[in-house]
């Protein structure tokens, strides 16, 4: 009896075993087919846009970084990070006490220099009154001339210094060029800076931009390059605003290309138009260059689209597998726009039409095409590949 009840359990639990393997083995193959890739598709109408993008850096149009002309000490810098500036007022003032005891100098030695050329203008006059009345020899008259051509270039020498002077210390003060934003405020008052007139072209005070206008410097492709012309409208991402779109304008195209991370490419400028107070310099941005588009089309995916080389005709044919019943029809295709998803169709489908994503050519239930145009069934393929974006580059737009 024990070994009896011994059997008993053994056989129990080896049928609870198989039972589970069953169990197991199905739900495997139900979780299998539920996240198997799709084999066929339903050809419906839709939209297709086709673009190309590239990354580039928003950079104001107009930035300049400002320097004074003079040496100095800066007296006065009434703006600091962020703030906005009006054309026309202060951005920072050196210190112009040396410069106004300079002018008071230059101003008293121009009065000793007016004195000393009056003096010698009477003197010349008086000379030559002399000298015609021939109570005067030539030698002192052309003396006397002489002192009084002196006394004026002395004059109009100092009125110089005096002129240069006066530009130095304008120079002291220093205005917006144009109603821009500070960008970058690396000095503080009372730091000695040097003039842009010096060997290190001077100190950079501050850095100014208007950040009304934005632009983007971009690397394009080469190979992309050829579908962007100036003038030509842009759309444009934010990476640090998200949802932001905003429509930009191609300024200029580089006539040379240049190697930029290993890539072959020219560098484009593209303007921004109404730009977002959120948008701001050195963000990252994506331009999408339009390059063909159609609306409501018979669209196929790229995945159920075949090409084939047809040795006879010379030419790459494009067909697709239609499903007849329960066989599958190879049906030659023409295509037009086509993005890296799905293809216009136009000829060969028709919506509704149910297709196969995968190649039916080794498959039993085929049959051969009836009353179309295209390659033969039996033609031999010297190349036969998917259409897809894996297949070639970039989608291409196919003459209909």
């Amino acid at each position: 009896m024990k070994v009896v009840g011994i059997l008993i359990v053994i056989a129990l639990l080896g049928g609870g075993g198989w039972y589970y393997w069953q169990e197991h083995s199905k739900a495997a193959a139900a979780a299998a087919a539920a996240g198997a890739r799709p084999s066929t598709s339903t050809i419906e109408k839709r939209d297709i846009r086709f673009a190309v993008s590239a990354a580039g850096e928003i950079t104001p149009s107009e930035q300049v970084s400002v320097r004074p002309e003079v040496n100095g000490r800066i007296d006065l810098l009434p703006v600091d990070l962020g703030d906005f500036v009006r054309k026309g007022d202060l951005l920072f003032q050196l210190n112009d006490l040396d410069l106004k005891i300079e002018k008071q100098q230059r101003e008293i030695s121009i009065a000793r220099s007016r004195l000393s050329l009056d003096q010698a203008r009477r003197d010349f006059e008086r000379a030559q009154m002399l000298f015609n009345d021939k109570l005067l020899p030539g030698q002192d008259f052309e003396d006397a001339r002489t002192a009084f051509e002196l006394a004026k270039n002395s004059t109009e020498q100092a009125q110089k210094e005096l002129d240069l002077t006066d530009d130095k210390l304008r120079k002291t003060r220093v205005t917006a060029p144009f109603d821009c934003t500070v960008l970058t405020r690396p000095i503080s008052v009372g730091q000695a800076v040097s003039g842009s007139g010096g060997f290190n072209s001077g100190t950079e005070v501050l850095t100014i931009a208007n950040l009304n206008d934005l632009v983007i410097n971009a690397h394009i492709n080469q190979a992309d390059v050829s579908r962007l012309k100036s003038g030509q409208e842009v759309e444009v991402t934010v990476e640090a605003v998200p949802g932001l779109k905003v429509v930009g304008k191609v300024e200029r195209i580089a006539p040379q290309a240049t190697i930029k991370n290993n890539i072959k490419g020219f560098p484009a400028r593209v303007l921004l138009k109404d730009v977002d107070k959120r948008v701001r310099p050195g963000m990252t941005a994506n331009i999408s260059i339009p390059v063909a588009s159609a609306d409501d089309v018979v669209a196929a995916p790229l995945a159920a689209v075949f090409t084939e080389f047809n040795p006879e005709t010379k030419q790459v044919e494009r067909y697709a597998w239609v499903k007849q019943g329960e066989e599958w029809e190879r049906r030659p295709i023409h295509i037009g726009v086509s993005d890296y998803f799905f293809a216009e169709i136009t000829g060969g489908l028709e919506p509704g039409d149910v297709v196969s994503l995968e190649d039916k050519s080794r498959s039993g239930a085929v049959r051969k095409p009836s009353g179309t145009s295209g390659s033969k069934s039996g033609a031999s393929a010297v190349s036969s590949t998917q259409a897809s974006p894996a297949a070639s580059a970039r989608p291409v737009t196919a003459s209909r």
